[in-house]
C-alpha cells in the first residue's frame, strides 16, 4: 500500500493532482479543499490510500493521517464507494462529519452528491459508535472568507487561470456567498470562470 507520495506537484485539476516522486507521475484523486492547498511546481506531502479493484488502481489523497482514516472508515459503510466517500469529505470537514454522525443528522448528510436519506440513515447507523465526537458544539466548520480567499485563488492559479482573473472571481464569489466553505467557493469560482471563456 502507498501511504504518501511526496514530490513536485506537476498538474494540478478539478478532482486530482499529479505529483512526480522519483521520475514517477502519480495521480492522486483528492478533494477540491486539499487540491487548494496545492501549487504547481512546489514540493508536497500527501497522505494516501490505495484502493484497489479489479480493473483499477486509485490514490486517494488528504492533507492529513485524520482525513484519510476518515475516509476509510466511511468505506466500511455498505454502499459506501471512494467517490462518495471523498465526495463526503469534500462536503464536510472532519470535525463536522463527525458531529453530524455523533448527532445522527440524516439532512446534514444528505448535503452529500449520491446520498439519498436512506444511505445518511445507513451511515449514521453503522459509524455513529465508531466515530468519536467533534471536540466543540455547533453546525459545519466554515472557515472566514480571508481564510479561503488565498487557497482558492491558488488553486484557480494553479489550473493556469491569470491572477487577477482568480482574484476577481474568488471575490465576487465570497461577496454573494461569504459562508462559503473553500470547495464551494472554488465550485462556484470555477464556475464563472468557465462561463466567461
Amino acid at each position: 500500500m502507498i501511504a504518501s507520495v511526496s514530490g513536485e506537484v506537476i498538474d494540478i485539476a478539478l478532482d486530482h493532482t499529479v505529483i512526480e516522486a522519483a521520475g514517477v507521475g502519480y495521480k492522486v484523486m483528492a478533494t477540491p479543499a486539499t487540491l487548494a492547498t496545492l501549487k504547481r511546481g512546489a514540493e508536497t506531502r500527501l497522505i494516501t490510500a490505495m484502493i484497489v479493484r479489479e480493473d483499477s488502481q486509485t490514490l486517494y489523497g488528504f492533507a492529513d493521517t485524520e482525513a484519510r482514516d476518515l475516509f476509510l472508515t466511511l468505506l466500511g459503510v455498505s454502499g459506501v464507494g471512494p467517490k462518495i466517500a471523498l465526495a463526503t469529505l469534500a462536503v464536510y470537514d472532519a470535525p463536522a462529519l463527525c458531529r453530524a454522525l455523533a448527532d445522527g443528522d440524516v439532512t446534514a448528510l444528505t448535503r452529500v452528491p449520491g446520498i439519498g436519506k436512506r444511505g445518511a440513515e445507513r451511515m449514521v447507523l453503522e459509524l455513529r459508535d465508531k466515530i468519536p465526537a467533534a471536540p466543540g458544539g455547533g453546525g459545519a466548520a466554515v472557515a472566514g472568507a480571508g481564510a479561503i480567499r488565498g487557497p482558492v485563488v491558488e488553486a484557480l492559479v494553479g489550473l493556469g487561470f491569470a491572477a487577477r482573473q482568480a482574484e476577481e472571481a474568488c471575490d465576487k464569489v465570497l461577496a454573494n456567498h461569504p459562508e462559503a466553505s473553500t470547495s464551494s467557493a472554488l465550485r462556484a469560482a470555477l464556475s464563472m470562470l468557465g462561463k466567461t471563456k
